[in-house]
């Protein structure tokens, strides 16, 4: 309450002094505004649910909250036209208020937009490469898009405050400056997001791709501003930060297409006959539900002091069936070579030598006594 103090009277502002009137227009402008969002979100909600595309129902529904206080006070502002009183206590909040609400819903239709965009980019079919790239795209500008909104919102409503006002107008007109004052504290996190907005326009990877990193092998399950989550095959999560896939190097099995080529290795004795195994392979690769029917071969690659390196080449779609093939093919050629042909596995050559015969003679004993029986003939001689 602000106080007008002339000599000894105190003097109350005029709403003060009609209470009753300024909160009757306030909440007639409330009610109108949330029967008017009513009616109008149940006309889209129908229209919506009409569609055929889930698009419309994902915009609806993100817009239907924050719309709601946006109409309220759209409303009160109405009411204030024609209630003076009204007019000078919305004065006060208005500065404050409409730069959050404006906020609010620029952030909602960001969002709703780019749910409805990911909708459309389906990466559960085979060859998902662009929607893959066009939801990593809008992953990341999403989170920049929310970024600068927040950003643009605070920074409004400090213009609103007196005493910060000018803090307000700095940061609205000079972002950068105020980016560069934080200095060296902030350098890091400057630096990640930064390579956050690169990796957006340079796209080294994108959603679902297939990495391996640190020798772990995983899949990019989200892209943040300023970190990368991979989940890996046992599902566990590598937190990455985003320039490491700028400044390091690292594997991307996906980064042009799904289809990948994949071996499995065999270590057979010198003596094995390749000819049966290439057949048999063949037949069997043939015959499986996860090759693509892109490229199949058997060849020999290094012959090894005690064995020879059998290369069985295979191909699949993507790498989860690229792994799963493998596996098979190694379990039921091994299991066919122990059935077939179990002397195509590895033997040791390496025999201990024979035991040294010695030739049949004179035991030690007869010999002494031979020798004792002659030295005795000697001497009687």
């Amino acid at each position: 309450m602000i106080e007008f103090i002339e000599g000894n009277v105190t003097a109350l502002p005029d709403w003060a002094e009609r209470p009753l009137l300024t909160a009757a227009a306030a909440m007639i402008g409330i009610a109108v505004a949330l029967v008017a969002h009513a009616v109008l979100f149940r006309i889209l909600r129908r229209v919506a649910r009409s569609s055929e595309s889930d698009a419309d129902n994902i915009v609806v529904k993100r817009l239907a909250r924050p719309t709601r206080y946006a109409f309220i006070a759209l409303g009160v502002v109405f009411a204030a036209r024609e209630v003076p009183t009204l007019e000078a206590i919305w004065s006060r909040f208005s500065g404050f208020v409409m730069p959050l609400l404006t906020g609010w819903v620029a952030i909602a239709i960001l969002h709703a937009f780019v749910e409805a965009m990911i909708l459309r980019n389906d990466i559960t079919v085979a060859d998902n490469r662009n929607a893959r790239r066009r939801r990593t795209r809008l992953a990341i500008l999403s989170r920049i898009g929310t970024f600068l909104i927040v950003f643009l919102t605070i920074a409004g409503m400090l213009v609103s405050i007196p005493g910060v006002r000018e803090i307000g107008v700095t940061l609205m007109a000079s972002a950068g400056v105020a980016a560069l004052a934080v200095g060296a504290a902030a350098q890091p996190a400057l630096k990640a997001l930064i390579a956050g907005f690169q990796m957006a326009l340079t796209e080294p990877i994108s959603i679902d791709d297939v990495v391996i990193l640190d020798g772990e092998w995983g899949r990019i399950e989200d892209i943040r501003t300023t970190y990368v989550v991979v989940r890996l095959w046992d599902d566990r999560r590598l937190v990455v930060p985003s320039q490491r896939f700028l400044e390091d190097t690292f594997q991307n099995w996906t980064k042009t297409g799904s289809q990948l080529l994949g071996t499995v290795l065999l270590y057979l004795d010198h003596a094995v006959d390749v000819a049966p195994i290439r057949e048999e392979f063949t037949r069997q690769i043939t015959a499986h539900r996860l090759w693509d029917k892109r490229s199949q071969a058997v060849q020999v690659t290094d012959c090894r002091e005690e064995s020879v390196e059998v290369r069985l080449l295979m191909s699949a779609q993507d790498a989860g069936s690229l792994f799963d093939l493998r596996c098979d093919i190694r379990e039921s050629m091994l299991d066919w070579i122990r059935r077939e042909i179990p002397e195509a596995l590895v033997r040791r050559r390496t025999l201990p030598a024979a035991p040294v015969e010695l030739a049949a003679g004179p035991s030690m004993a007869e010999a002494i006594a031979g020798d004792g029986k002659a030295a005795s003939t000697g001497e009687r001689a």
